[in-house]
């Protein structure tokens, strides 16, 4: 028993796959485990120093250095390919996994595969209410998701659907504006990434805000920039995030309480 929001849970699992996945090239099993680990003090080892309930994610690839073990957590740090990660996943993992009380722990050497352990406090008590406040919304609210990386489109439209939202993406800004035009009923919140190529996110923001005055825009962002007004309310919110994080963000701004003068406010005084 432990106390997280599910949906962190399933953010933690689709990225440490999505990793043991790429780290194959040639293929092979991927193993995840669940359980208790429980050390005496005397037991305690410097790999497993801790106990709790653990998820573990093993793949047989690749593997990886010490000098890359030392740079895992670091937002935007990423071994794959252009085109290929963002490098905002173990990032997200690190963010989400000590957020909650946890720790991750990383098994791993060259060409012989790699096994990232999240551990996580284990409750005492029997039973637990469950403690997402964001998990279900109220049907009806439309969100058109601007993102032009796969991996982190799919997630967002998951996470977004899981919680009530109808979801319309877009891999760019011109698809995002006929989308907007081809969408005849009302769009609630266009969620909009600022770094897409091309037509950025803010472009194609004041394309469609021009047509929809009211829409209201939460933008996206792996930097630190200030935010463009478009639509009726926009916030920039910064990569990497949890999905509560996110969907809490969608809640401010949906509900009229959230503003770009409030936003900027909170994260200066943010630690």
């Amino acid at each position: 028993m432990v106390k997280i929001d599910p949906a962190q849970v399933q953010q933690v699992l689709f990225n440490l796959v999505l990793n043991a996945r790429d780290a194959m090239s040639g293929g092979g099993p991927i193993h995840v485990r669940t359980g208790n680990r429980n050390r005496e003090a005397g037991e305690q080892s410097p790999k497993q120093s801790t106990s709790g309930v653990f998820l573990s994610v093993k793949d047989s690839g690749c593997g990886m250095t010490a000098d890359t073990r030392a740079h895992l957590f670091e937002p935007f740090f990423t071994t794959k390919a252009k085109g290929r990660g963002t490098g905002l996943g173990l990032s997200t993992v690190h963010n989400i996994v000590t957020g909650n009380g946890g720790s991750v722990e990383v098994d791993s050497e060259p060409e012989r595969g790699t096994q990232v352990t999240v551990l996580l406090p284990r409750l005492s008590e029997p039973s637990v209410e469950k403690i997402s406040r964001f998990t279900v919304h109220s049907p009806g609210e439309t969100i058109l998701l601007l993102e032009d990386n796969t991996t982190i489109r799919q997630a967002a439209q998951r996470i977004l659907s899981e919680s009530g939202y109808a979801v319309l993406e877009a891999a760019s800004g011109p698809e995002a504006i006929a989308v907007a035009r081809e969408h005849r009923v009302n769009i609630d919140l266009l969620l909009a990434d600022v770094d897409v190529p091309g037509m950025n996110g803010r472009e194609a923001a004041l394309e469609i805000c021009s047509e929809r005055p009211q829409l209201k825009v939460l933008y996206m962002s792996g930097f630190e920039r200030p935010a463009r007004q478009a639509g009726q309310a926009t916030v920039l919110f910064k990569k990497p995030f949890t999905s509560s994080e996110l969907l809490e963000k969608l809640r401010e701004i949906l509900d009229g309480n959230s503003s770009p003068k409030k936003s900027e406010k909170r994260k200066r005084e943010k630690p």
